[in-house]
């Protein structure tokens, strides 16, 4: 029987993924990019589709890969900034339908987006935004009961469900974030955790922030794991990846 291509390309490109994770020197190089790569702002050099985007190129990668496998219907997205990344997931929900014979503009499938403060300059950019149809915009605190529930209500009839998290970094706040949104998750889907790099630089690393070492996302996702076992680290996305701002931050729900 001849092999289906795709499944050979794919178990191909997780064979070298399993060995590049314990390859020392790639990984050194990696951690060693990181690091340094950090210091100089890095994550701030990109765009998309017009919007700055502050995330790492390997991370956008990943989002795609996991929207392509999870169909969301519904992207819950805490942290908004200029708004790359909301960008991003609605033109990802948008090609979703145009594969699925659907009319973007009458599919349903949406991203809504939480910020504590959406500036006035972001706000009118994402409104000019071809894309503003696919996407919702809440201002507010995304742990605050009155922006839960309201984030909430938009999952009223959903089937598909994909959050991520990337505000406020500090451990508690995550936690929050990871208890008011988590089980919207539906079974194969994720809950992406930005910025769980944080414990892995050096303490200081953040000195005009709240966050730092031993206090920060990653933290927050493996205190919560203790107590949710329907979802899962994926590591063969860091594995994957090498260089990200989210290693042991790809949760799946596994039932």
């Amino acid at each position: 029987m001849t092999q289906d291509p795709i499944k050979v390309h794919f178990d191909q490109a997780e064979k070298r993924a399993q060995v590049q994770a314990v390859d020392k020197t790639i990984t050194l190089s990696a951690s060693q990019f990181f690091a340094r790569s950090h210091q100089l702002q890095y994550s701030y050099n990109f765009s998309w589709l017009s919007r700055p985007i502050i995330q790492y190129p390997q991370d956008i990668v990943a989002f795609q890969e996991l929207v392509s496998a999870a169909k969301p219907d519904l992207i819950i997205e805490t942290g908004i900034a200029h708004g790359g990344s909301l960008v991003l997931s609605a033109s990802l929900l948008c090609l979703l339908d145009v594969m699925e014979g659907l009319d973007p503009r009458q599919s349903p499938r949406k991203v809504v987006g939480v910020d504590i403060d959406i500036r006035p300059h972001n706000r009118k950019a994402l409104n000019e935004h071809p894309l503003r149809f696919k996407m919702e915009l809440i201002e507010g605190s995304s742990i605050a009961p009155e922006i839960i529930q309201q984030v909430r209500s938009h999952t009223d009839g959903v089937e598909r469900v994909l959050v991520s998290l990337d505000s406020n970094h500090t451990h508690e706040h995550v936690l929050a974030e990871l208890n008011a949104y988590a089980d919207l998750v539906s079974v194969g889907s994720y809950c992406i955790v930005f910025d769980t790099a944080i414990d892995d630089l050096p303490a200081g690393s953040f000195p005009d922030r709240t966050w730092d070492k031993g206090n920060n996302p990653k933290t927050a996702v493996h205190e919560w794991l203790k107590s949710h076992t329907e979802f899962e680290i994926n590591k063969d996305i860091d594995n994957k990846l090498l260089i990200s701002v989210a290693p042991d931050g790809y949760l799946k729900r596994t039932r």
